[in-house]
């Protein structure tokens, strides 16, 4: 089962969200036939959507991380809602790249680095706060952490990660 664990510093200066969302990524995986490493990379973009959409406040309100860096996955969407409860789907879902040094899914290639992550916040007012950042890496977590440092001008890191099987099956997830 999924679930987001958070913890604050007895003075309020460190704040931290661990997420397992196995159970997320492989069904988004079986719902939209992903290949492994549209798979790595959506599980990624939707653990980093439901950690943000549960730090927001308002009740209502919802939380849009929008990846487009040029990679042959195009552009990769995952949204959710202030309970952590995401969803998204990739542009480009069954393309398929060669293993990185031979053991690793090349997230970054897939993804690519020429073009713009770009978060919008609804928070149920008039106008949504949307805020963009240039791609670092295509990695996802790397690209997040750019976001919180230039966007909102706050130090954060990030990181996420998904571990695809042989069958394609998920077996961790979270970040």
């Amino acid at each position: 089962m999924d679930h987001i664990l958070r913890a604050v510093s007895s003075d309020g200066f460190v704040k931290i969200s661990a997420a397992s969302t196995r159970s997320i990524a492989e069904r988004a995986r079986q719902i939209h036939d992903l290949s492994p490493v549209a798979t790595a990379a959506l599980g990624r973009a939707l653990c980093a959507a439901s950690i943000l959409g549960e730090l927001l406040k308002e009740d209502d309100g919802s939380v849009t991380l929008r990846f487009h860096g040029g990679g042959p996955l195009g552009a990769i969407l995952a949204v959710s809602d202030s309970a952590g409860n995401p969803r998204g789907y990739v542009q480009r879902p069954h393309i398929d790249l060669p293993l990185r040094a031979g053991v690793k899914l090349d997230v970054g290639r897939a993804v690519g680095r020429d073009g713009l992550l770009t978060v919008s916040r609804d928070l149920g007012l008039k106008e949504p706060y949307i805020g963009s950042t240039a791609l670092v890496s295509g990695e996802i977590a790397e690209d997040v952490t750019r976001y919180f440092a230039e966007s909102e001008q706050v130090g954060a890191a990030c990181g996420l990660g998904v571990l695809v099987d042989t069958d394609r099956s998920v077996l961790a997830a979270g970040g």
